[in-house]
């Protein structure tokens, strides 16, 4: 069935200059034209969807996520506080809601298992389409190494929780153990391996964001062994030797990279061979109102740093893509990263181009989704005003006007309006 939204203007994703009375004419899933509506043509019989005075855009994609993660609490972080089935139903939601917001797509960093991936597909629950990473990858000590307070780590606690298969053991020590937990993530449905080899803003005191994990044979040993199965390695960097052994080692994406400016050497390779840069600026906006003294201190010290890194990459061309590293701080605020990145220096049709088509080009979907041009699949969003003139307006449910995934249109918010008055 053909499907034309008829009317808006385009903003294709391309970095290409808006398009005034454009069309998209949808076969199915997939974009058969997209362009001024007097130069299209379509069948007779299709549906016409009448956008005029509203702006299409890309479905908005986020590099980097944690939509199964719903707080900061040691409680919450261990699955303590409540029933894992009530936890699974809070996901759900999450995916739909976030959905609704005009995010098609979603790399997620760790937490949300096969299992919600599975059930979008199979329509049992609304979401966007996700790119899993499972767990991260970490030795002993790194952040993938869930340590209470006590210094039990999280399956310790035998009486409050056990051991996921779908979201395997993620603590690895030297190469060859390394290969073994890649296979098993692969294994486990991993489309994407997620590692760390420093520490965080949010990491026990102690382990902070220029303390590095991982030594270079196992970083080597870890990205051929994942490259070797096909997946792409994104990684939780922040400064110091653990971002250089990182970049060395040839991941192909440097989540967070606050410190990156205190390696210029690193930052023009990044650009040279093409490894992007997810700022998550978003996730140290909150840090840095942490009510704990050694995260927001943490926050507060990489702030100039992490503009300074993003507006560097700008001039260098390290390719940007948009994440939020949500979770701990809430859902499904995800374009908060588009305004964030236009206050560090992005403009607003850069900032959008990094949640589609740079974003896209990250999680290795460019051929698919990102841009409105033939042959893509259809996922689009019809907004109520025009993000190029204020990337806010994608924080406003009542903008996100049209929601379509793979031409099937997934949110209306015009009906409700309609019945409203």
């Amino acid at each position: 069935m053909f499907r034309v939204f008829s009317g808006a203007t385009l903003v294709d994703g391309t970095g290409s200059a808006p398009v005034a009375d454009a069309a998209i004419v949808i076969d199915g899933e997939r974009i058969v034209a997209a362009g001024p509506r007097p130069s299209l043509s379509w069948p007779g019989d299709a549906e016409i969807v009448d956008v005029r005075g509203k702006t299409i855009i890309p479905g908005l994609i986020d590099a980097h996520d944690h939509l199964a993660s719903h707080g900061y609490g040691l409680a919450t972080r261990f699955g303590l506080d409540e029933p894992a089935s009530t936890a699974h139903l809070r996901t759900a939601r999450v995916l739909a809601e976030t959905l609704g917001m005009g995010y098609t797509a979603v790399r997620d960093g760790g937490g949300l298992d096969t299992g919600f991936k599975l059930a979008i597909e199979q329509g049992l629950i609304a979401g966007p389409r996700l790119v899993l990473g499972l767990q991260i990858v970490s030795p002993t000590g790194g952040i993938g190494d869930r340590v209470s307070p006590s210094g039990h780590q999280a399956s310790g606690h035998r009486c409050c929780g056990s051991y996921d298969p779908l979201l395997p053991r993620s603590v690895a020590n030297g190469p060859d153990e390394v290969r073994e937990v890649i296979r098993t993530m692969v294994r486990a449905g991993a489309d994407v391996i997620k590692t760390a080899t420093t520490g965080g803003a949010s990491s026990r005191a102690g382990h902070g964001p220029r303390d590095a994990a991982f030594t270079p044979e196992e970083m080597q040993a870890l990205v051929a062994e994942s490259h070797a199965q096909g997946r792409r390695v994104m990684c939780h960097a922040l400064g110091g030797p653990g971002l250089r052994t990182a970049l060395m080692a040839g991941v192909d994406s440097i989540e967070h990279g606050c410190y990156l400016d205190e390696e210029p050497e690193l930052m023009a390779r990044m650009a040279g061979e093409g490894v992007f840069f997810v700022p998550t600026l978003t996730v140290y906006v909150y840090h840095r109102q942490s009510a704990t003294p050694h995260v927001r201190a943490r926050a507060e010290d990489l702030h100039s740093h992490h503009l300074a890194s993003i507006k560097r990459a700008l001039e260098l061309g390290v390719p940007i893509a948009a994440g939020t590293d949500a979770g701990g701080h809430g859902h499904p605020k995800n374009a908060l990263e588009l305004r964030h990145l236009v206050e560090a220096g992005l403009t607003p049709m850069q900032a959008l181009r990094a949640a589609t088509q740079w974003a896209a080009r990250c999680l290795s979907l460019e051929r698919e989704i990102g841009t409105l041009e033939k042959g893509r699949l259809a996922d689009l969003v019809v907004v109520d005003g025009n993000p190029l003139d204020d990337v806010g307006l994608l924080l406003e449910a009542a903008r996100i006007e049209l929601v379509v995934k793979g031409g099937a249109v997934c949110v209306d918010r015009r009906t409700r309006r309609a019945g409203a008055d």
